[in-house]
């Protein structure tokens, strides 16, 4: 019967070769392997909550980057970050701010919110390890940074609504 013909054992020597499966790129959702140690060692950050009122999204961990140092420092020298964690970048005047991604080792999605919770705009997957400069161009008041593709996965867009809890 054709279950037994399926799921029946097969030798290794008994498969015949194939041509080659084709290159793929390397995923892009993984740390960069060039990554360069982190020289100052992990600091500790405040967290909040960021609630995605108008997509079938996830409520997101943020660590809260407020002060200058701890935004020019980012995620720079991370290796991974959890599924539904990231980071908020808070900014006491709205306008067009830019992002590079040096010494950043994963992959990211920015989404740049303005001071009512509108998203105005997304960088998707931003390369790592890279000193180009990524902005949306529109004001904003905060920069969240997720793990790649995590905003096309859950359906955030532009114009959506966030809240920002203990932000």
């Amino acid at each position: 019967d054709l279950v037994d013909r399926v799921l029946a054992p097969v030798a290794v020597d008994d498969i015949e070769p194939t041509r080659e499966a084709p290159e793929r790129p390397t995923p892009t959702a993984g740390p960069d392997p060039a990554c360069p140690e982190d020289p100052t060692g992990p600091f500790q950050l405040a967290t909040g909550k960021v609630i995605f009122l108008e997509a079938q999204a996830p409520d997101v961990l943020v660590e809260i980057a407020r002060k200058e140092k701890e935004r020019a420092r980012g995620l720079m020298y991370r290796k991974s970050m959890g599924e539904n964690r990231g980071m908020i970048f808070v900014f006491q005047q709205r306008t067009q701010h830019s992002f590079w991604m040096h010494n950043t080792c994963i992959p990211l999605d920015m989404l740049f919110i303005d001071s009512d919770g509108t998203i105005v705009g997304i960088e998707e997957n931003t390369p790592t390890l890279n000193d180009s400069s990524f902005d949306v161009g529109c004001p904003s008041t905060y920069v969240l940074e997720l793990n790649a593709g995590w905003a096309r996965r859950h359906g955030v867009r532009a114009g959506q609504k966030v809240r920002l809890e203990g932000i």
